[in-house]
């Protein structure tokens, strides 16, 4: 034994390892051991052999089936083929002259017949010499409250969104001209009850997004789509082509006599008209330094000064100093951080300015010919507006589109205050973004995005 001095835990220790030992020893690890390292390091020759070519009969063949291969199975009849519905696609309007004939007109000649007539027989007749004067702002509220919204007055004259509205100068009869989303022109006689009383033109591409009826002349109708500009002449019943080109988006007139007009570009740039020229180009082109120009308008005592705005821009122009690049504005209004939808001078004497942009406020500037007397007056929160107009018979009140529910239409003064607010529960249940005044009458047009005018 030899290991008598040695405790119990020792002893058992040593006689594990010499058990493990000869374990191990019998098992000749060393062997296989040497074995393998003699196979890994045994050098490899790397021959690659070409592959033989598979014949035809063990490729295996997929199976189609007759849906898959589009055959029909043997003794099946083949169903009729149901006609493919086509898309919508609307006929282009040629370039030129067009007839001023209503495209409903199917068996109707003679009521259309009438329309013309009538807003002929308007356009003849001369305005009374009566002195014009501004009411004072009492009796203006008074007025104000006076005018409803009937039944017979809401009418749905085209199919798609209302774009601009134009309302006759007559004070004889109400004749209304709406331009549509897809380029209809569409005449309205008021005080024709029944539902021939409206009749629509086909007589542009697409949207049409600026109506005019001419200052001087009012049997002359001038509408603008993107691509045309195109006057309806009543007195020879035909819609001549003043101007075609590409991405105009409005126009104004600079003169009195309605024989030149600004026109504004949606990339940003201007041009001069002069219908009296031959031709259906502009004269001078000239960059203004806008990403786009949305609306233009003539300062309504001082001719030769346009307002433009666009998309961050509000600016006012000389338009005798326009050139094709590096103009200059006369005045500028600072403070619009979003999108703005239009600005348009005061209408009596253009020192007000006020301008509608896309973060839901309405600013009034004053004195905006001169940069030092151009101050901002108002940030108005309007809830969310759709559109500005001025009342064209005051200087000091302008009309808002309100997106507020329940839908309506504002009337602010100059100061910011609400005058009054046109609704009615019933009959008004949609935005009206589109809007328009009579120059003389108390009547207040309003159009929404399905195509559908009220009339208070």
């Amino acid at each position: 034994d030899g290991y008598s001095q040695l405790s119990a835990y020792e002893r058992k220790r040593l006689k594990n390892i010499t058990e493990n030992a000869k374990f191990f020893a019998a098992l000749k690890l060393h062997e296989v051991s040497a074995r393998l390292h003699g196979i890994a390091t045994r050098r490899q020759t790397h021959v690659t052999k070409r592959e033989k070519p598979k014949k035809a009969e063990d490729e295996m063949v997929l199976r189609r089936s007759m849906r898959l291969q589009r055959v029909e199975p043997p003794g099946m009849a083949k169903p009729d083929l149901l006609p493919q519905p086509r898309a919508v696609e609307y006929p282009q309007v040629p370039a030129g002259p067009l007839p001023m004939v209503p495209e409903d007109q199917v068996g109707s000649g003679e009521l259309a017949e009438d329309l013309l007539a009538t807003w002929m027989r308007i356009s003849e007749m001369k305005a009374e010499g009566t002195e014009k004067c501004t009411p004072d702002l009492e009796r203006y509220q008074e007025t104000l409250h006076s005018m409803v919204l009937s039944e017979e007055n809401v009418r749905k004259v085209v199919k798609h969104r209302v774009c601009s509205l134009a309302i006759h100068p007559s004070e004889s009869i109400l004749l209304v001209a709406a331009g549509d989303l897809y380029g209809h022109v569409v005449l309205w006689n008021m005080d024709c009850q029944s539902a021939e009383g409206a009749r629509f033109f086909t007589i542009h591409n697409s949207s049409v997004t600026c109506m005019h009826f001419s200052p001087c002349n009012p049997a002359h109708l001038l509408s603008l789509s993107s691509d045309t500009l195109r006057c309806g002449d009543v007195t020879r019943a035909v819609f001549d082509e003043v101007l075609r080109c590409e991405e105009i988006s409005s126009f104004d007139f600079l003169e009195d006599n309605a024989s030149t007009a600004i026109v504004g570009y949606w990339n940003g740039h201007v041009a001069t008209l002069d219908r009296r020229t031959p031709g259906v180009s502009t004269e001078l082109r000239a960059d203004i330094g806008f990403k786009r120009t949305r609306t233009v308008q003539v300062h309504p005592l001082n001719k030769q000064y346009f307002i433009a705005a666009g998309s961050t821009d509000v600016s006012i122009f000389d338009v005798r100093c326009l050139k094709s690049e590096g103009n200059k504005p006369v005045s500028s209004l600072k403070g619009h951080q979003k999108s703005v939808a239009s600005a348009y001078f005061s209408p009596a004497t253009g020192g007000r300015v006020v301008t509608v942009c896309a973060d839901d406020k309405l600013r009034l500037a004053l004195g905006a010919l001169s940069p030092l007397l151009w101050v901002q007056m108002s940030l108005l929160p309007a809830g969310g507006c759709a559109g500005a107009i001025w009342e064209p018979k005051r200087d000091d009140c302008f009309v808002v589109g309100s997106l507020l529910r329940p839908r309506q239409i504002e009337v602010f003064q100059d100061t910011g205050k609400i005058l009054h607010t046109f609704s009615n529960p019933d009959l008004l249940t949609s935005v009206c973004s589109i809007n328009v005044i009579h120059p003389t009458k108390n009547v207040l047009v309003g159009g929404n995005s399905s195509g559908r005018l009220h009339v208070f």
